[in-house]
């Protein structure tokens, strides 16, 4: 199972510069040799800082969304969670990182075939808890 540890939202992430150009994934390109502009990670990552937090993934459950372990969520408090959002829900006080499924029963889905879905019953205590907006990952 996967599950999240919460990170303080913050940091100043000042304005990087942005290659002007695409970084090809297939065959490679020309190269443009300058910079366009800057790029915030603020701006690119958070739509609405007052509801915006962090949290560390611990657990391998979410693979299949391209989410693994370590990898920083951006989740969004503000939002509205719907079907096929991937959501940080409290569920029976523990935190959990899951795709919310409404669609016949409420449950949580896992992204590995490996881990089973939550169901959602009237015994199960359920918080959600924001919505994952983004992914924030290192390969260092």
């Amino acid at each position: 199972m996967s599950k999240v540890t919460l990170l303080k939202p913050g940091g100043d992430y000042s304005a990087i510069p942005l290659y002007s150009g695409k970084v090809s994934a297939g065959f490679p390109g020309v190269v443009d040799e300058h910079m366009e502009d800057t790029l915030s990670l603020d701006q690119l990552l958070i739509k609405h800082p007052a509801t915006t937090f962090f949290a560390r993934v611990e657990g391998d459950s979410m693979i299949g969304a391209g989410i693994f372990q370590n990898d920083v969520l951006v989740i969004d408090r503000g939002l509205t969670a719907k079907d096929k959002d991937i959501v940080v829900a409290l569920v029976d006080n523990e935190f959990t990182v899951k795709r919310l499924r409404t669609h016949g029963g409420l449950r949580l889905q896992a992204e590995n075939p490996l881990y089973h879905d939550i169901p959602i019953t009237g015994e199960t205590e359920l918080v959600i808890w924001g919505v994952v907006t983004g992914i924030a990952r290192s390969f260092l």
